[in-house]
Parts: structure tokens; sequence; C-alpha cells
């Protein structure tokens, strides 16, 4: 004879209640443990969530990638920054599978990184310096990129006066509309060999012929050194510095 479904659960409801505490929450952990395989109830929050916790070797391109994504718009010095870091890394042909599907996780926006990152403070400055890195890459950094960064360096235990040390270590020597500005005016116009009264055009066709043909996309494929790779980087970091200065100081687009 089959009993209804609500005697059962009655029935059940029972068999729990009579259980005393301690000896119930042993019974969930161990069907946590073998059942579900977590370790924890925060890996079961993000269990239910549907995501699994970043693993340790996805979380630096998480981070670039949330980086990246921070002003709404990704753009090309983001993507090839983040391939300079897999260079960095000397990440294989699978790792670097795996941190172009993190770099695309980070961009969601959707994962918790505090309890991560702060299992990662033995790299704590590895981690930050990447960060800065990229937020400097387009010769600026947000305040939405730095806030972020000074958020997880919290996290990381990492006090912000360190923060803004490492911070400076990847800004640009020369800003725009500095008490310097002039003389860096001159500097990238030198690089984008134009001269000071050409034409917003102009300036943007000699930007995109000098990045077309200066980008490490280029020499990957070719065979190329790290060394080369490296120093086209670095080039195509400093045109996009320079074109950045100049359509500043000359107001367009």
């Amino acid at each position: 004879m089959l009993w209804p479904v609500t005697v059962l659960g009655a029935v059940a409801g029972l068999a729990l209640a009579s259980i005393p505490g301690a000896m119930l929450g042993g019974l969930l952990g161990q069907v946590l443990d073998r059942r579900l395989r977590l370790s924890s109830w925060a890996s079961l929050r993000e269990r239910l969530g549907g995501r699994a916790a970043p693993r340790d070797d996805e979380l630096l391109f998480i981070l670039l990638g949330r980086l990246a994504k921070c002003d709404g718009r990704v753009l090309q010095v983001h993507i090839q920054q983040t391939r300079s870091e897999m260079q960095r890394l000397g990440l294989d042909a699978e790792a670097q599978r795996r941190a172009i599907d993190a770099f695309a996780r980070g961009k969601t926006g959707r994962d918790s990184l505090r309890t991560p990152l702060r299992r990662q403070r033995a790299h704590s400055e590895a981690l930050l310096r990447a960060c800065w890195r990229m937020a400097w890459v387009d010769g600026r950094v947000s305040q939405g990129e730095r806030e972020l960064i000074l958020l997880w360096g919290k996290w990381l235990g990492v006090p912000a006066v360190s923060q803004e040390l490492l911070s400076n270590a990847y800004a640009p020597k020369q800003g725009p509309l500095t008490s310097t500005a002039s003389s860096g005016y001159q500097h990238a116009l030198g690089l984008l060999g134009v001269a000071g009264d050409a034409e917003p055009a102009h300036i943007k066709q000699a930007y995109r012929r000098l990045l077309s043909r200066h980008h490490p996309d280029k020499l990957t494929g070719s065979g190329a050194t790290p060394e080369r790779v490296r120093e086209a980087t670095e080039r195509t970091r400093e045109l996009h510095q320079a074109y950045d200065l100049v359509r500043q100081y000359r107001g367009f687009r």
C-alpha cells in the first residue's frame, strides 16, 4: 500500500525533529562533503547560485577582465595587455585557453572576489602589479578602475599607501596637461610622425598605420622571440599614449 506523500513528509519531519541539533549538523555536513563535494557553506551558496568559486589559476584573468570592462568597453589594448600577461607567465596553449575563458568571465562582473582574494595574500603584489598594468595600459586610470583595485588590495591586506606606490610604477612618465605638457606633446607628435598643425583625420590615419605596423600579433605567429614581442607590445602602448595625449591636447575624439 502506498502512503500519501503528506504522510511520508510528516514522518520524515518527525524523524528529523527527533535528531539533536549537533548530530543533524554533522549529518548535513557529511551530505555536503560526500554527495555535493563541497567544503564549506560558502561553496554551497556558490553552487546554489550556479557558479563555482574562481580557481586560483583563473583569478588573475578574472580581475583583468573586470578591469577591462570597468568603463563599459573593452579596448584592443586591454586584450593585448592580457596576452602580455599570459606571455609573462609562460602559459601553454591549454592554460591560455583557460585564461581567455577567465577573462571573459571577469567581464560579466558576477563573481564575488573577496574570499578568493583573501586566499591569495601570499601573491598580493604580483596580482596588484598586473592589475595596475592593465589599468594604466590606455594611459590613464579611471575612478572606477582605481576604486576596484584599492578594494581588491584591501582584501589582499595591502595598505593604500603601498597601492599608490604600485600604481606610480606604471603611470606614464609624462601625463597630459601637466606642467611638462608642452614637451610631452611634442614628444607624442614625434612618435606619431605628424606635425603640430596636422588635421585630426591625418593624425588618426598616422596612428592607425603605426599601430598596425607595430602590433605584436603580427610577430606572435611569425616565430619572433619573446623579447621582440615585448618590445612591440611596449611600442604599441607608447603609440596609444601618444595618440591619447595629442587627442586631448587638440580637443578631438
